[in-house]
């Protein structure tokens, strides 16, 4: 059993002073608050301790692909265009590259603030769609990388069949997504014998990719191919896709999924930037998670999420990292504030009143994280896996303030990087700011970038 005490940490209730967390089988096995420090505790001192929160949405092999695609082209450039880069980019990723990015991206999630992470999982071929000799090949990398890195994982196989609403015929990079649901179950059967030896805190879900890749069919298949697991979708991206699935499937995206699919607490809806104020009600009457990626949502030009109208109806959102072209913890949820900023012309809109925005932001995001990846987290209490990060107020100039102020402050003030230390499951992955094998990681990482910029 290892312990661990630190004079300040925040509970579901609020701060509390003195606190000692008993930590077995990585999780949370007893809270104790103006408790004594024991002599073989870990003494965080001055830090603050945390809830970590669980990344809702990430595409790991796209973190190699930053700042690739913001050239500006002959026209105007837009998401689409970014896709067109995206699929080239994707000829010519290899299964060690696509290993070697994930473990790297995962690296830099712990360091951020991030315990766990739902990968959204659909580069599965090789280059031109045919399949690997195993199936599954490229998700056993994905679950590997996370065993290595000692970040918890809900692993997403997406099913994506279509290359449009019409039911085109894919092509191009995205031939490496494709297939029909008898070859996605195997692949899911493929991760899930794989997870039966990973850590107790891996799980697995299942990710129809949008209306825009699969049929109605196959949306009612791979959502009762797992019964309980975490489904997770892209919808109401982009306003194109808004159209495309008007026209054709007779409603706007979330307007048809809410009335034709059984959307409830295990669903994950990714962006939902372009809703209906019937929607955004509609939504958060699910019990759904809204899975929110702002710094992605920015970089794309996808839109503002009706944030505040969502909370206010009793919505509950999580954070993903998405594209991973920026990973930053702090940087997502201030970029979810300030865009509602933009969008009213007012300020700190989702915070209660009196309350820390910063406070109420990181528990948001921590318990919808944890509800996304059907993982048992999100709070520090008895019963839950630890997962636990910490700030060292001095490192991030918050001398002086008190507890939520001091989060305040990182959060809207301060650098992105003074995470101190982090577990995930009760394993102490970060230490003193760095992964413990951050040189590793970086080294193949790093490799891995030269490699594929020269083929570029």
């Amino acid at each position: 059993m290892q312990h661990i005490f630190a004079k300040s940490a925040l509970l579901p209730n609020g701060w509390a002073t003195n606190v000692r967390l008993s930590i077995e089988g990585g999780k949370i096995a007893k809270v104790e608050a103006n408790a004594i420090k024991q002599e073989n505790d870990t003494d965080l001192g001055e830090q603050l301790l945390l809830p970590a929160i669980s990344n809702v949405h990430s595409h790991s092999f796209q973190r190699a692909m930053a700042g690739l695609s913001e050239r500006r082209g002959a026209s105007t450039d837009s998401f689409w265009t970014w896709r067109d880069v995206m699929y080239r980019f994707l000829d010519q990723l290899s299964v060690d590259n696509i290993h070697a990015i994930a473990a790297f991206t995962f690296m830099e999630m712990a360091e951020a603030g991030f315990a766990a992470v739902g990968e959204f999982h659909y580069v599965h071929h090789q280059t031109g769609g045919t399949p690997y000799d195993n199936v599954a090949e490229t998700s056993l990398q994905i679950i590997d990388a996370a065993q290595e890195v000692g970040l918890g994982l809900t692993h997403l196989p997406v099913l994506y069949s279509f290359g449009g609403v019409n039911g085109e015929p894919l092509k191009g990079g995205q031939q490496r997504f494709g297939s029909d649901f008898d070859l996605f179950a195997l692949m899911v059967e493929g991760a899930q014998s794989a997870l039966k030896t990973a850590p107790a805190d891996f799980h697995l879900g299942v990710a129809p990719h949008s209306l825009r890749a699969v049929n109605k069919d196959l949306l009612a298949q791979v959502t009762q191919l797992l019964p309980g697991a975490p489904v997770h979708m892209h919808i109401a991206e982009q306003l194109a896709e808004v159209d495309d699935v008007k026209t054709h499937w007779g409603a706007r995206p979330v307007e048809w999924l809410l009335e034709n699919a059984p959307v409830d607490q295990h669903w994950c809806l990714i962006h939902c930037t372009h809703m209906t104020p019937e929607e955004t009600i509609g939504l958060a009457n699910t019990g759904a998670v809204a899975g929110l990626c702002p710094i992605t949502e920015a970089n794309l030009g996808d839109g503002i999420f009706e944030a505040v109208r969502f909370v206010e109806h009793g919505g509950q959102f999580g954070i993903g990292s998405d594209s991973d072209l920026r990973i930053s913890l702090a940087e997502e949820l201030r970029t979810l504030e300030h865009s509602q900023r933009y969008k009213t012309n007012q300020r700190t809109l989702l915070a209660k009143p009196h309350g820390s925005n910063a406070q109420f932001l990181l528990q948001s995001a921590a318990a919808g994280g944890a509800q996304a990846l059907g993982r048992q987290s999100g709070r520090i209490e008895a019963g839950q896996w630890a997962d636990l990060f910490s700030l060292d107020p001095q490192l991030i100039l918050a001398d002086g303030l008190n507890e939520s102020l001091a989060l305040d402050y990182w959060m809207f003030a301060g650098r992105n990087d003074n995470v101190h230390n982090l577990w995930s499951a009760g394993r102490h992955i970060v230490k003193d700011g760095q992964h413990i094998n951050r040189a590793s990681f970086e080294l193949k990482f790093r490799q891995t970038l030269r490699k594929l910029r020269a083929l570029l």
